[in-house]
């Protein structure tokens, strides 16, 4: 009976171990992946490859934006993103950035959004930090770190913007970004249209936000919530 049980205990270990190394692939967000071309991420998104660069010097940057497609209303089936960004190191997906619409994402707690980026990536530290102000992030420095992902190549943060009731995804490779990082002391922007650009659209995401219907539209959200 004891060798049964200790048999059966290894092989849920096994299966338990197994279902976290699968889940744990912190090189991609749905379909994208870091390190690929930015053909690839224009073909995977649907869109044209309309690059903005950021850098050409020393290191080429550049960057992309996806807006997925919404349909009129509330439908369940809508998708729970607003915008992604990312971002190209020499050709090289190094950094994705996901907004998430306020309205899909209302009245969930971290909590709730944990337990559904689990499901894809396994268990998460829950720190309680801040986000350094950078380039390549489109945070702000008050903006706060809820929950972490992390493997020896990449890393992965959920993050609350201050300027909204909402979440963001920030997922990136530790080697490309670090080289990014570095390249970006050294180069000398192309223009002055960055800071602008997260202004506005800071100003959009505050124009939506509305407390009034958090904890009716959680339970709503949480069942239909895509990742």
């Amino acid at each position: 009976m004891i060798h049964a049980r200790i048999l059966v205990m290894s092989i849920a270990w096994v299966v338990m171990s197994s279902s976290v190394i699968t889940a744990q692939d912190l090189s991609r967000y749905r379909e994208f992946r870091l390190g690929t071309s930015p053909a690839a991420v224009a073909q995977q998104a649907g869109i044209t490859p309309k690059m903005r660069v950021l850098h050409q010097r020393p290191e080429l940057i550049e960057e992309l934006t996806w807006t997925p497609q919404r349909s009129l209303g509330s439908s369940p089936s809508a998708d729970s993103v607003r915008r992604v960004l990312f971002r190209f190191y020499n050709g090289q997906l190094f950094r994705i950035v996901v907004n998430y619409e306020w309205d899909r994402t209302e009245g969930m707690t971290v909590e709730d959004m944990v337990e559904a980026l689990s499901a894809t990536y396994g268990v998460a530290l829950l720190p309680s930090t801040e986000i350094s102000p950078s380039l390549f992030t489109i945070q702000t420095n008050s903006d706060k770190v809820v929950a972490h992902w992390e493997d020896p190549e990449h890393s992965l943060d959920l993050f609350r913007p201050s300027y909204a009731s909402t979440f963001g995804l920030a997922i990136f490779s530790k080697r490309l970004d670090a080289l990014a990082r570095a390249a970006s002391i050294e180069s000398i922007p192309l223009s002055g249209e960055v800071a602008p650009g997260l202004a506005i659209d800071r100003k959009r995401t505050q124009e939506d936000e509305d407390h009034a219907r958090q904890e009716k539209a959680r339970t709503a959200n949480k069942s239909t919530f895509q990742p």
